[in-house]
């Protein structure tokens, strides 16, 4: 009997059990599931470069972008297009005011008369490496934060090593540059008038065919064109005239309303990183000078120095450019006196 009773108390515990089992199922499937957290699309950003893919400033800034990619964990997804051919060098610029790219890279002096402050950097002030002038264009621009770049958001700048002059015939002096076509850009078309040449304006991308075909007789320019450029396979020769070494200034730049769509996280990455690449685009630019060299040798290039006295004449024939800078500026109310001294401080700071 006492297990009658018992087997008869089980059956109803299990019936019990399964009733509310089947209850509580019925209730969780009336209930709308809980949504998925959905993963955040990546912010695709788009890169105007305006160096060849093989450049070592195009790697450099590939680089770069790979470096934000990473360290933002995924959020921000960096497509580059490499030789200008989303804008071109000249319109990189006006190309990422206006929303063609998101990111740009090229210079300054492609845009001349825009850049009124940033051009007193492009002057023949003796700047020693690549390394020199980079870190001295990125401190002139903090110290001095012209308005002229308010429309972009600056990430960094960079700089090359001493413009030199590569020519189809050998120049040992003034006289031999006399009335000789020289490609060149922004004020170093100056330096090429000041020093009794012909200045021809151009960008980089269309040098080599210019001299190939004889449309110029030389170009002004850092050692690195010769193999990153390819141009020492259309010269004979190199002038060394690093007394009165320019440099031309390249900006990486970003959208504004692009950069304000930033969580502040990824703004800080793009901030942190932009920092440590401005040495390491520094150390772009002397490997690639040194590169250079060595190559030019090989196609058996000839490389000259100017003798103390000629190079005193060349820098005392440019000393008409820097005045000429300051006095132009001077009519739209810049201090281009004090932008000069401050540079003229900086390259010797940053030469110890």
């Amino acid at each position: 009997m006492k297990r009658y009773v018992l087997g008869v108390l089980c059956v109803v515990l299990v019936l019990f059990i399964c009733i509310a089992c089947g209850k509580k199922a019925e209730e969780q499937a009336a209930q709308p599931a809980a949504p998925e957290t959905a993963k955040a699309e990546p912010v695709k950003l788009s890169f105007s470069i305006f160096f060849p893919p093989t450049h070592p400033q195009c790697k450099a800034a590939e680089d770069w972008a790979k470096e934000v990619e990473t360290r933002s964990n995924g959020a921000v997804k960096i497509e580059v297009f490499p030789g200008g051919t989303l804008t071109s060098a000249n319109d990189c610029y006006d190309g990422v005011v206006k929303g063609i790219s998101d990111l740009g890279l090229s210079c300054f002096a492609y845009s001349r008369g825009r850049f009124l402050v940033m051009e007193a950097v492009d002057l023949p002030l003796g700047y020693p490496t690549g390394m020199n002038a980079t870190k001295t264009a990125n401190e002139f621009y903090q110290q001095m934060k012209p308005a002229e770049l308010d429309d972009v958001h600056l990430l960094y700048i960079h700089a090359h090593g001493p413009g030199l002059l590569h020519t189809k015939k050998e120049v040992k002096s003034m006289e031999d540059l006399k009335g000789m076509k020289i490609r060149s850009t922004g004020l170093s078309s100056k330096v090429v008038e000041a020093l009794g040449g012909v200045a021809v304006a151009m960008p980089q991308p269309g040098t080599y065919e210019a001299l190939q075909k004889g449309v110029v007789d030389g170009t002004f320019a850092p050692m690195e064109t010769m193999k990153g450029w390819k141009q020492g396979e259309v010269v004979k020769s190199t002038t060394d005239c690093r007394t009165i070494g320019y440099t031309t200034a390249m900006f990486v730049v970003m959208n504004k309303a692009k950069w304000d769509q930033l969580s502040p996280e990824v703004q800080k990455v793009f901030t942190d990183v932009s920092s440590e690449w401005i040495a390491v685009h520094g150390k772009a630019w002397d490997d690639a000078d040194a590169e250079a060299k060595t190559y030019i040798e090989s196609l058996g290039n000839k490389y000259i120095e100017l003798s103390p006295d000629e190079a005193k004449k060349w820098e005392k024939a440019v000393q008409a450019v820097i005045k000429g800078y300051e006095e132009e500026v001077k009519a739209k109310n810049i201090d281009g006196a004090k932008a000069v001294a401050l540079l003229k401080e900086l390259i010797q700071k940053n030469a110890q």
